[in-house]
């Protein structure tokens, strides 16, 4: 769990805090912390109040988008930080095309995982 940058801010087009996730997933809220301690998912602390909140585009048809937990573990092997990861899941990638975050949801995760292991050479 990290702090927030502006930069990010402006790239993530939507946030869920934890309780909304666990709605969502139909689990309760420490579940969905186990799931950001695991990596598998990632919350940034956002607002005035920095309350926990996860990008809303990593969860689809009540489940965390297919791919993703793979992809950041690929990310973070490489040494990328929460941050860091965040800004390449949301950044356009005119190769994809739109954004792996996307790519993901169109279950073109090899695609992404692909690029993501490209990054560590």
């Amino acid at each position: 769990m990290t702090e927030i940058d502006v930069n990010i801010d402006g790239l993530v087009p939507a946030w869920l805090t934890l309780p909304d996730i666990a709605e969502e997933l139909g689990v309760e809220v420490t579940r969905v912390r186990q799931l950001v301690k695991e990596g598998q998912l990632i919350a940034v602390r956002r607002g005035e109040n920095r309350v926990l909140q996860v990008p809303a585009e990593f969860i689809q048809d009540g489940k965390v988008v297919k791919g993703l937990a793979g992809t950041l573990t690929l990310l973070r092997d490489d040494g990328f930080a929460d941050e860091e990861m965040l800004e390449w899941l949301f950044t356009a990638d005119d190769t994809l095309p739109g954004t792996p975050a996307q790519a993901l949801r169109e279950n073109r995760g090899t695609e992404v995982k692909r690029r993501a292991q490209a990054l560590a050479v």
